[in-house]
């Protein structure tokens, strides 16, 4: 009996220990199985967010918003306001004009082909506050109200051009992949038309001087921003991993900040605007000694920042409230538009006022955020002390994302 019990005593222990390894090697396998998984799913989201296109982006975009090539600076500053845009495409009959940057980018009937209308440039709030500016016209004396007043009923046709921006008119394909579109926004395009429809011979997916299309939308380099703000909520971690890193490696502390001060008038702040092509300043605090020039920009670095003067502040303005206000500070006019029912009706209610900062050491998704969600395209980098030290526009976040996702293949390969 115990010779007969011994082998099945045996038999039995060897099938117990072999069901529990079976079961660790199962767990095993399984674990690995996730793990591998999460890898997958990693690289597919990675891959999915590189595998973009611009057409991606524009899901939900409205029609353009345009105006006609004979209409006023004054109605070209009330259709920016209406629409809560800083730029606006400028449309004139066919044949009659050459465009920004010899382009040719056309609206034709989708059924004829018949060209209806030609783009012939881009006109910023920044070109409108150049012409302003003037060369001396905003100057002093009885004839401010009287030159504004000309120069607000000028055709917008007749500024085009006048802000670097303006110089070209760029379409981007449908089909131009979200790394390529990245690249034109990095350098210093802010916006692009994307053709619906398109009928131009040349499709190839790219940056285009030549187009035509039944109608068109505006890619903007703040759309690119939304939808990596809303990419990085989703289990995209290469995007997350990117996003975590600091102002820092983005280059931001910079040893020359443009500014003016809180005494400088709003006349002379957009001359400034003018002068160096910005289209925005931050106002820091006047020196007590008394050595700023109040008149003309200053290096804003390791001052106490208290706001920012920026273009599009005047979108907010009828002419006759513009007038009024070009004695005043600019730091005084930022807060008169703040709350300007004008300007009120016409934005998103948030405080104005409110500075949007980021210290060196904020992650690049903090900045995202802050600029997405307060409508800015620019967040000034201060110190804990709140003194300026630099700056974090839309085209550096761009730019060292995109050199991000780049690396990234390259070290997969």
């Amino acid at each position: 009996m115990l010779a007969l019990c011994f082998p099945i005593s045996t038999h039995l222990c060897t099938k117990k220990h072999l069901l529990v390894f079976c079961d660790q090697s199962k767990i095993k396998a399984m674990q690995e199985a996730k793990l591998g998984g999460e890898i997958n799913m990693q690289r597919s989201g990675s891959m999915q967010l590189k595998e973009k296109k611009v057409r991606d982006l524009m899901v939900d975009k409205k029609r353009l918003v345009e105006v006609p090539y004979m209409a006023s600076l004054a109605h070209t500053m009330t259709t920016l306001v209406a629409n809560k845009v800083v730029a606006v495409p400028v449309a004139a009959p066919p044949g009659k004009w050459i465009g920004a940057g010899g382009s040719m980018i056309v609206e034709s009937d989708k059924q004829t082909g018949d060209v209806r209308k030609h783009y012939i440039g881009m006109v910023t709030m920044l070109d409108i506050v150049a012409h302003i500016a003037g060369d001396d016209h905003l100057g002093g004396g009885d004839d401010i109200t009287k030159d504004l007043d000309q120069k607000m009923s000028d055709p917008v046709s007749s500024i085009i051009g006048h802000s670097f921006e303006g110089l070209t008119l760029w379409t981007l394909n449908p089909n131009t992949s979200l790394l390529d579109c990245m690249e034109v926004l990095s350098k210093g395009v802010h916006r692009a038309m994307v053709p619906v429809d398109g009928q131009a011979e040349n499709m190839s997916a790219g940056v285009e001087l030549v187009e035509s299309a039944s109608s068109y939308q505006m890619l903007t380099q703040m759309d690119v921003l939304r939808f990596l703000h809303d990419r990085a909520g989703e289990a995209d971690r290469e995007l997350q991993s990117i996003l975590s890193r600091s102002v820092q490696d983005l280059g931001a502390d910079t040893e020359q900040i443009y500014a003016i001060t809180d005494r400088t008038k709003l006349v002379d702040a957009i001359k400034c605007l003018k002068a160096a092509m910005l289209n925005a300043v931050p106002i820091v605090r006047a020196s007590d000694v008394g050595q700023d020039d109040h008149k003309q920009h200053i290096n804003g670095r390791c001052r106490k920042l208290i706001g920012t003067f920026s273009a599009t502040d005047l979108r907010g303005c009828h002419v006759a409230t513009l007038k009024s206000w070009l004695g005043i500070s600019a730091l005084a006019f930022t807060e008169e538009v703040a709350s300007s029912p004008l300007y009120t009706e016409s934005d998103t209610q948030i405080n104005r006022r409110e500075l949007v900062t980021c210290f060196a050491e904020s992650p690049l998704s903090e900045v995202i955020e802050k600029a997405v969600t307060r409508h800015v395209h620019r967040v000034w980098v201060v110190d804990h002390e709140g003194l300026l030290v630099g700056v974090v526009s839309l085209t550096d976040v761009i730019r060292v994302t995109r050199h991000s996702m780049l690396s990234s293949d390259s070290d997969d390969l």
